[in-house]
């Protein structure tokens, strides 16, 4: 496989005339974030827009977004954002790009383009738009797309077939092979067919579940585990889903119209996208099953389902409030919680701590380890398998995954008879570029995290980041001193407070005599000492002594002040 070793800090080549350029700014060696950035004859388009949700490594992040530092520039030359769906990780960094141009045209389906107008509306954005649907072809100044309608965990999602005078590449967006959807619509493998007859140069491909064997098991096979379980609990049922995971809601809404009980949705983004779901007719809403979350308390207990967010433990989200006794929604002993999503890589201990807190208030939690109460919504390796027998792309670009999913997409593309040296390896950021069917990295770009912390926007860094981890883990202690710099004696000081580091300041006793004769040192080896220079000589005093007694690395903030 080619891999990207070597071209990491090599900045790409002027694009050569008659040359399609793909730069990955999201989504490679991550599940979030997924964005793409074509370019040819000057023009760019650009394919989905997506987040990636913070881990605790990441303390106080909100969200985190694609890097648009390549493009920002040059967003004049962007014909158009094609959305192949509407989940978060794929449209949710689209009003902080409009941020930046808003009259960027936004291309998707009719559902994808209803959920991120509805995200804008909160940001006081109104987008242009261009309503498409699958077999459906337009041309975007020197990219012809052509939409190809695939089966995800949400409706409406397409692929998208870009035709460029370098040659031709087919970007799955995320699907699956379900042969029994719920709603009917399967990936079109016809015209997969076709496509492949035409010739795919490029295909980049949803590497999700590469390294789970076989194929993903069909959405029908949840409506009968809900139907059983709901009709076992005795008292209330609260299923935590993704708020944009319409299929599941509609199990969700039969089984709890086949057991006569009432439907409550929690969480802000779940009643928005399933009014939107609703209106559009992606959902059936069953007359009169619907109540208001201020009136579940007035209905008996075994009459109630309550759909929710926070299924991967996110902290805001109704879920995780609810285990933290912080939401109006209690729950107690003899609920039944159902956790009807797979755990995205990095989510998992925020996850475990939902689920103990949920325990000790007396829940009983359902979760796929124990039954079978979600499907993934991305190809497993049998079904890669037939896409590449079907297409027989020329060369193949593993996309949206975590590395380990990346390379084994890659090597699944080998075994079916792809040429090892056109299955490109690449990062976010690596810059590939076509011409004459051949696809190779020829450089890479600055792709860095841009984190969104309350109304900053790419103003945290990994530094600040790491002071916070810091802060959270070892404690700080601050020392404020006040020096005689004509005679080097201290006068006033040091003054030791500590915070998350111990309790009683009185074991800097021992450590004070020690700064004071390393400043008076300092200060009569040399009188043009700066304030600076003296406070990191207290910082190494305080440091080294902290980290031989205690075995810690506190943050440390040292005040030095001339009498």
């Amino acid at each position: 496989m080619t891999e990207l070793a070597g071209t990491a800090l090599i900045p790409p080549p002027p694009l050569a005339e008659g040359t399609l350029r793909i730069v990955p700014l999201g989504g490679l060696g991550e599940i979030g974030r997924n964005m793409a950035v074509f370019e040819i004859g000057g023009k760019l388009l650009i394919v989905d827009c997506g987040v990636l949700f913070p881990e605790e490594t990441q303390p106080g992040v909100d969200l985190i977004l694609p890097d648009f530092s390549y493009i920002e520039d040059r967003l004049d030359d962007v014909v158009g954002l094609v959305l192949t769906h509407g989940h978060e990780d794929h449209i949710g960094a689209v009003p902080y790009l409009l941020r930046l141009k808003n009259d960027i045209p936004l291309i998707g389906s009719q559902l994808t383009l209803a959920l991120i107008e509805a995200k804008l509306q909160e940001h006081r954005i109104r987008p242009f738009t261009l309503t498409v649907a699958e077999g459906q072809i337009e041309q975007f100044g020197p990219f012809e797309c052509e939409f190809v309608a695939v089966n995800h965990s949400i409706p409406d999602a397409l692929a998208v077939f870009i035709r460029t005078a370098a040659g031709t590449v087919l970007h799955t967006g995320d699907f699956k092979m379900d042969q029994l959807p719920l709603d009917g619509r399967i990936t079109d493998l016809r015209a997969f067919s076709r496509l492949g007859e035409e010739g795919v140069d490029l295909f980049m491909v949803d590497s999700t579940n590469a390294d789970v064997p076989g194929f993903t098991t069909a959405e029908r096979e949840i409506g009968p585990e809900l139907d059983r379980l709901f009709g076992q609990v005795r008292k209330r049922v609260i299923v935590a889903s993704f708020s944009s995971h319409i299929h599941r809601v509609q199990q969700v809404l039969d089984a709890a119209e086949a057991h006569g009980r009432f439907v409550c949705f929690a969480g802000r983004s779940m009643v928005r996208n399933m009014s939107i779901a609703a209106k559009l007719g992606y959902l059936r809403v069953p007359d009169g099953i619907l109540v208001d979350v201020k009136n579940v308390d007035n209905l008996p207990d075994d009459r109630v389902v309550l759909m929710s967010t926070g299924s991967q433990g996110e902290p805001m989200a109704a879920l995780s409030r609810m285990a933290n006794g912080d939401h109006p929604i209690t729950v107690g002993k003899g609920d039944t919680v159902i956790l009807a999503s797979s755990l995205i890589p990095g989510n998992e201990n925020a996850v475990f701590r939902v689920i103990n807190g949920l325990l000790k208030l007396g829940a009983d939690v359902i979760h796929k380890g124990n039954a079978r109460v979600h499907v993934s919504g991305h190809a497993a390796a049998g079904e890669l398998l037939y896409c590449y027998n079907i297409l027989r792309p020329r060369n193949v670009m593993p996309v949206h995954g975590e590395t380990r999913h990346l390379i084994a997409n890659g090597k699944l593309a080998i075994q079916t008879g792809i040429p090892s040296e056109n299955v490109l390896q690449t990062d976010d950021g690596s810059v590939v570029d076509l011409s004459d069917g051949v696809a190779r990295i020829v450089g890479a770009v600055e792709c860095g995290y841009v984190y969104v912390d309350g109304s900053s926007i790419g103003e945290i860094t990994d530094a600040d980041l790491k002071d916070r981890r810091i802060l959270g883990e070892e404690g700080f202690i601050s020392i404020i001193t006040v020096v005689n710099r004509s005679t080097g004696t201290i006068v006033s000081g040091p003054d030791i407070h500590a915070r998350g580091f111990a309790e009683d300041d009185s074991i800097f006793d021992d450590i004070k005599p020690k700064i004071s004769t390393a400043l008076a040192e300092a200060v009569m080896s040399n009188k043009d000492h700066t304030n600076h220079q003296l406070q990191q000589v207290v910082r190494r005093v305080v440091g080294t002594w902290v980290n031989r007694r205690y075995r810690r690395r506190p943050m440390i903030i040292p005040v030095v002040l001339e009498a």
